[in-house]
């Protein structure tokens, strides 16, 4: 999103030297994922609606950049690389002032290329850097590569965190109409939900989505109780079994549900574990079959879990997980009540801890 930003504030000032397209690296083996029959180099496309992304800012697939790239029967040369870093003194000094220079590694490791054997690079530096990424205008204004990559741009900030353009972004990043598909199916004859009903429908084109309140949302509360690392690392924080299944069981008589689904990064016994601990309701949990694994990956499953506790009359998330977060913003985008999605388990006989509250933006 943050260089998506970069893009389309570029390509809006009508300046021909910032005439650059955002190319989009492929999706392969991410920290959270398995490594088992997992598909290597997933172009965007599986995953989200390149149409719809292309309506925010000029983006394309990399197998798109290949086949532009003249040089057709050479390795693909990469004209300057910037590999991003913090500065060296800045947590120390207090010194955030938005600022970049190219400055010496504090990293070892040369650039990945995304696990490409192709690809190699006339110039590499590093630039200690810090502010949003749309100050990279400065880098774009002052150089004649026409292929420039960056690296580690997670070390660069969002522009205007949960402002508009923010969620210009975040609105065009509509998921692909097969995931969209298997999500509906699985809502229908799982959960009893359909949109019509649900009041979640959406316009085909997300610039013409208008600001609501009235979405109702699936008869079923939907929960994402982020586990593995957070048990590990978080056990301070992170709630037991017993915690979750009170705060399940409280809001299922609240709402007069008696249906909830699970999404979770737990092992199949702990997920048992709380179906017998619910065994007066209904659990329900996807269990993709072997076609959409094999086609989607883990990633493919996690985004059809997403998109299922998107649509709920109600959700509990993980406090700080980015994968209750991406829910909370889908569900901001389909008009829900702030109170039904901004909430987030407690360990028992601590204090809550309540998740930020990020309000759409028109």
């Amino acid at each position: 999103m943050r260089f998506a930003t970069l893009a389309y504030k570029m390509h809006q000032s009508h300046n021909p030297q910032l005439k650059f397209k955002l190319v989009l690296p492929p999706w392969s083996n991410l920290i959270h994922w398995g490594y088992n029959n997992q598909p290597e180099h997933i172009p965007w496309g599986l995953y989200f609606d390149l149409k719809s992304l292309q309506t925010f800012a000029p983006v394309i697939e990399m197998h798109e950049f290949f086949n532009n790239y003249q040089r057709k029967y050479s390795g693909i040369v990469i004209d300057e690389i910037y590999s991003l870093q913090h500065f060296e003194d800045m947590f120390e000094t207090g010194n955030f002032e938005d600022r970049m220079k190219i400055d010496k590694c504090l990293r070892k490791e040369e650039p990945t290329f995304f696990f490409y054997k192709n690809i190699t690079a006339k110039h590499s530096y590093c630039l200690s850097y810090h502010g949003p990424a749309t100050k990279l205008t400065e880098l774009f204004l002052n150089t004649t590569a026409k292929i420039i990559l960056i690296d580690h741009a997670e070390v660069a900030l969002h522009d205007t965190f949960g402002g508009k353009t923010y969620w210009q972004a975040r609105r065009s990043m509509r998921f692909s109409t097969d995931l969209k598909a298997i999500a509906a199916e699985f809502r229908k004859f799982h959960l009893n939900s359909v949109d019509e009903v649900d009041n979640t429908v959406l316009p085909k084109d997300w610039t013409e989505e208008k600001p609501k309140r009235d979405a109702i949302g699936g008869p079923y509360l939907a929960v994402h109780l982020r586990r593995r690392d957070f048990v590990r690392n978080r056990p301070s924080e992170t709630p037991l079994l017993n915690d979750i299944t009170q705060q399940i069981i409280d809001i299922l008589k609240k709402l007069d549900l008696n249906t909830v689904f699970v999404a979770t990064d737990g092992s199949m016994e702990e997920f048992q574990d709380l179906s017998n601990s619910l065994s007066e309701y209904k659990v329900v949990k996807y269990s993709p079959p072997y076609d959409v694994v094999k086609k989607y990956g883990d990633g493919g499953v996690a985004i059809i879990d997403q998109i299922i506790c998107s649509y709920a009359r109600y959700f509990i998330g993980t406090h700080e997980s980015t994968f209750s977060f991406r829910i909370q913003e889908e569900r901001e985008i389909l008009g829900f009540r702030s109170e039904t999605t901004f909430n987030a388990f407690c360990k028992g006989g601590s204090v809550c801890n309540k998740p930020s509250v990020w309000e759409i933006v028109y």
